[in-house]
């Protein structure tokens, strides 16, 4: 059995009183996730995150809580994958998708993104990262 390790983000934005949460398309399947990628050697998970939610999306994020999830799962026959996703934050709406892999980054409301994901997993972790955000102090500009 091979392992794999991916790390990624939630990334929630605040636009007046409305919250939106960054999701990407693949184009394999053309199922929703949250931005995610293979921890290199020598990276720390925060590292893998940061980087791979700005190379899938082109945003700068923060991450600003200890909300921290891990799912598993095997992609395919022989190999197990462990995803690490933290909640994040940023300011600016601006986003565009890598080429490849991906079809689309969107930004979805709050309150419709649970409906949009494919996967139990990903509903799974964007509960615990929504009522972990429901009792942060800091306030999401």
């Amino acid at each position: 059995m091979t392992w794999e390790k991916s790390c990624g983000a939630l990334v929630v934005r605040r636009e007046k009183e409305k919250y939106f949460i960054l999701m990407i398309r693949h184009k394999a399947g053309g199922h929703r996730s949250f931005p995610k990628g293979h921890m290199e050697a020598g990276e720390t998970e925060y590292a893998t995150a940061l980087r791979e939610v700005m190379e899938e999306t082109s945003s700068r994020i923060a991450i600003v809580s200890d909300f921290r999830s891990t799912v598993s799962y095997s992609p395919s026959p022989g190999i197990m994958k462990e995803v690490v996703y933290f909640l994040a934050f940023t300011t600016s709406a601006d986003i565009q998708a890598r080429e490849g892999e991906i079809a689309e980054v969107e930004w979805v409301p709050l309150e419709e993104a649970e409906g949009c994901l494919t996967h139990e997993n990903d509903k799974t972790v964007f509960r615990a990262a929504m009522e972990r955000m429901q009792r942060m102090t800091v306030q999401i500009k």
